[in-house]
């Protein structure tokens, strides 16, 4: 495709008008100021005017077959969210569930410039089923707990986790991508951790656990394990000894920094559904001043309600600010950087996240005509603080448009909300 007078945020992210940008096959391949000279090369020809193509966003932190519960546990308290509404819920998904889940959730993604997410559940192979029919991209990992004590090789999560491995890792031509994951340090033991671990850098994969999402967990490790953080814990079980991400980290503390910026952790702040169920705020401002890679996420909808990751990197920075009583702290630039790149670096695709040619082309275009992009004094200030979800009018992965004005390249949207409800009645029928 070849996008022609557009304006573009570039991979310093300032804004270039007037721009062409051609991709061919599944990379960047043209960045230009001038019409090139064999334009045709390019394919389909979209018109610019009054839109904005950038890097499309990479959510470091969800849950996507929970898109079966949204909405369904609401003014409830964590723990009684998790034991009332979602467990009992989760305790009947079958195969058939999580897959039109997962695309439902993809089918959203897509919908708000989310080209890839890095995911944390289980029925593994339907969510890599429904990734891969969407054409989206996906780290997928099978979340790990461990509450009776059973030696790690001997669990069905670890069996299931390396059948994913072997079947699917770098599958759909490196779009799917299978990560380890420990549930968190308060699910689980140290063999299970351990184990993990030591699996994890034999097969050279990438690690996503959650992190002192709450004061609750955060200050009951501490009890269990002789003053030790999270943070501690998993640093001293091997957790952090691969490329890891570590999602929330709301309440973290001293030398947790230190330890997360010298393992090289990326956090995944995922500020709404901290919001909402009140968990707290991460101070994401500290992070950056750490030197801490940090990304963003949504979590599921089921605590957050949907995947406006536009009103995301809004709240990121509104948060950040408030957390440390400055508003000058986490610039529009810095989160955009952690919304597109540092979401894409988190996932391990160092060749994503950047309107740069030879990356790929992973993009989205913003429709700037809205009365709410007007006016202009500053277009990066506009993006995290004027844009809406609904102002993405296109989005592309791997060279592949895969939503565009409405329509969607790849999902029947009519069946997958159908077999979505359904599914969902079906449980709910069961409670």
């Amino acid at each position: 495709m070849l996008f022609k007078n557009i304006t573009i945020l570039d991979e310093d992210f300032n804004v270039r008008e007037n721009m062409y940008v051609g991709t061919f096959g599944s990379r960047i391949r043209l960045i230009s100021d001038k019409e090139p000279e064999y334009a045709e090369k390019y394919g389909e020809v979209y018109d610019g005017r009054d839109r904005l193509l950038m890097p499309g966003f990479y959510n470091a932190h969800g849950h996507s077959p929970m898109a079966l519960m949204r909405g369904y546990g609401e003014n409830l308290m964590l723990q009684d969210w998790l034991e009332t509404r979602i467990f009992p819920f989760e305790a009947r998904l079958d195969s058939n569930a999580v897959y039109w889940g997962t695309l439902l959730c993809m089918m959203e993604s897509l919908r708000f410039g989310i080209v890839s997410t890095q995911d944390m559940y289980y029925f593994t192979s339907d969510m890599v089923r429904a990734v891969a029919d969407s054409g989206a991209k996906n780290n997928i990992s099978r979340s790990l707990t461990n509450f009776d004590g059973t030696p790690f090789e001997q669990m069905e999560s670890v069996r299931e986790m390396k059948d994913a491995v072997r079947n699917y890792h770098g599958a759909e031509e490196g779009r799917i991508l299978i990560d380890a994951s420990l549930h968190a340090e308060y699910t689980s033991d140290e063999q299970t951790a351990r184990g993990l671990a030591a699996y994890a850098k034999e097969e050279g994969i990438r690690m996503h656990v959650h992190v002192s999402e709450t004061k609750r967990e955060h200050e009951e490790c501490k009890g269990r394990r002789g003053g030790r953080t999270p943070v501690r814990y998993l640093a001293d079980c091997g957790i952090f000894d691969v490329p890891a991400t570590a999602a929330h980290c709301v309440w973290i503390e001293g030398e947790d920094y230190d330890i997360l910026k010298e393992k090289g952790v990326t956090v995944a702040t995922n500020p709404v559904s901290n919001l909402k169920l009140a968990s707290g705020i991460c101070d994401s401002a500290a992070l950056l001043r750490a030197g801490i890679g940090l990304a963003v996420g949504t979590d599921s909808v089921a605590s957050n309600n949907s995947l406006n990751f536009l009103e995301e990197i809004k709240t990121l920075a509104l948060t950040g600010k408030i957390k440390a009583g400055d508003p000058t702290v986490i610039t529009p630039r810095q989160a955009l950087y952690a919304a597109t790149r540092g979401g894409a670096l988190a996932q391990g695709r160092t060749d994503c996240g950047l309107l740069a040619e030879g990356q790929k082309a992973d993009l989205i275009v913003l429709d700037t005509s809205q009365p709410n992009m007007h006016p202009v004094h500053d277009m990066v200030n506009n993006i995290v603080y004027s844009a809406a979800g609904s102002d993405v009018v296109l989005t592309m992965a791997d060279g592949k448009v895969l939503y565009k004005d409405g329509e969607y390249a790849t999902i029947d949207k009519e069946k997958t909300v159908f077999e979505t409800e359904r599914a969902a009645k079906g449980i709910l029928a069961q409670l």
